[in-house]
């Protein structure tokens, strides 16, 4: 039996929780929508449509950004910030979303972000 496909609303929840599990992270609503934050300087902007058309996740990828760039959906961020590794990633409605590659990338933008002691409290594989 195939799997049930998870919603956008479901998926922007779970990694919204695992944005906050991250040594301290917090989310504010600059612009109307989600940003996650550790001491104060953003690591992942979060949005995703009341009618669950679309959902977007943008981070900051120092390493992955070639990689992450040729998949499909991935474009550098607006406003100069692709110059700085940003990657904006827009799944239109029925796109599959890679959840396990995006808190992958989430935790590479929180270590790239964070202060060194922080990062360093991250476990890695």
């Amino acid at each position: 039996m195939p799997r049930a496909k998870t919603s956008y609303p479901a998926i922007a929840k779970s990694l919204r929780t695992f944005a906050l599990s991250l040594p301290e992270a917090e989310e504010h609503f600059p612009w109307g929508e989600p940003v996650f934050k550790v001491r104060g300087k953003i690591f992942v902007f979060l949005s995703c449509t009341e009618e669950a058309d679309f959902l977007s996740f943008t981070a900051k990828l120092p390493i992955s950004a070639p990689l992450a760039l040729s998949l499909p959906g991935a474009s550098p961020t607006g406003y100069g910030l692709g110059r700085a590794d940003w990657v904006t990633f827009r799944f239109e409605k029925g796109m599959p979303v890679p959840i396990d590659l995006l808190r992958e990338w989430m935790l590479e933008s929180y270590r790239a972000v964070a202060p060194k002691r922080l990062a360093a409290l991250m476990v890695t594989d």
